[in-house]
């Protein structure tokens, strides 16, 4: 299934684009798209059972709003330089174990919504990325199948980053990663049940209308399996928990000087196969 919110911020409402890509109404079956339902698995036969069933009111997509696909998001763990072609690209090691930083649930946005350039930044950065979908309490997992069997969904994630406030302001990465607007998600959680292989899925990125990333998950030094795995041993993953799998090649950072990197004016649209597709204007803060 194709999940997703629309409406104003704040105020969004659960739909469903079905196989025909309608857009409908979910509302009357479910009260959101959150942790909640992803964990109940008679929530979602009953959801499925209706579309299925043609029951589900048509939504006039004319002039809505995509908002988020997921509500109430728990947290954001997010893995650093996990693609082969990325580490290459910016001079880095490949890392032993994956690399771990965390984005607060309030940076995220909708998949067209405005992200905004903070002020006194010189260094924007784009980053396409497949966002994981936590569905099952995951805790110790003993393999990367059961990080699979952990998964609900996979969504579209521009992790926007701020190269001097991640790289140059010492300490963390999180002064970079955790300014507003700085999670576009969307537009639809996939339901894992039509991404048979998370790791053959391309991603695509343009800035102004010119392809800047086209790289693969085939390319991910830990795949989604492990990287579950991984987590379930530092922290307990929850239902509503989203992970930000890493970026693949092509981003400012790793380009020749003068680097491009974004400025209030700029357009980004980037996709996944399968997962849609996102479009942001960038704006001054």
């Amino acid at each position: 299934m194709k999940l997703l919110r629309v409406g104003t911020a704040g105020a969004e409402r659960p739909a469903l684009l079905d196989a025909d890509g309608t857009l409908r109404d979910l509302s009357g079956v479910v009260p959101d798209i959150d942790g909640a339902l992803l964990a109940d698995d008679a929530a979602l036969d009953r959801v499925r059972a209706a579309a299925d069933a043609g029951e589900l009111p048509v939504l006039d997509a004319t002039g809505l709003r995509i908002g988020p696909p997921l509500g109430r998001i728990g947290k954001i763990v997010c893995i650093g330089l996990n693609y082969h072609d990325h580490a290459r690209e910016t001079g880095a090691e490949p890392p032993a174990e994956p690399v771990l930083f965390m984005k607060a649930p309030d940076t995220v946005v909708g998949p067209h919504d405005t992200v905004l350039v903070p002020r006194a930044s010189r260094k924007t950065d784009w980053e396409v990325e497949l966002a994981v979908v936590i569905g099952r309490t995951a805790r110790y997992l003993g393999s990367a199948q059961e990080g699979l069997a952990h998964v609900a969904g996979y969504a579209v994630a521009h992790d926007v980053s701020e190269r001097e406030f991640q790289i140059e302001r010492g300490g963390t990465w999180d002064k970079g990663k955790n300014c507003e607007t700085f999670n576009p998600l969307g537009p639809w959680l996939v339901t894992a049940d039509e991404v048979p292989d998370p790791q053959r899925l391309s991603l695509r990125l343009w800035v102004n209308g010119e392809l800047k990333q086209d790289g693969t998950t085939a390319e991910q030094i830990f795949p989604v399996g492990e990287v579950v795995r991984y987590l379930s041993h530092f922290m307990t993953l929850y239902p509503g928990d989203v992970i930000n799998t890493g970026t693949p090649a092509g981003v400012a950072l790793g380009a020749p000087e003068p680097k491009p990197f974004l400025r209030a004016g700029d357009v980004v649209e980037l996709e996944i196969e399968g997962l849609g597709r996102q479009r942001q204007e960038f704006k001054s803060a």
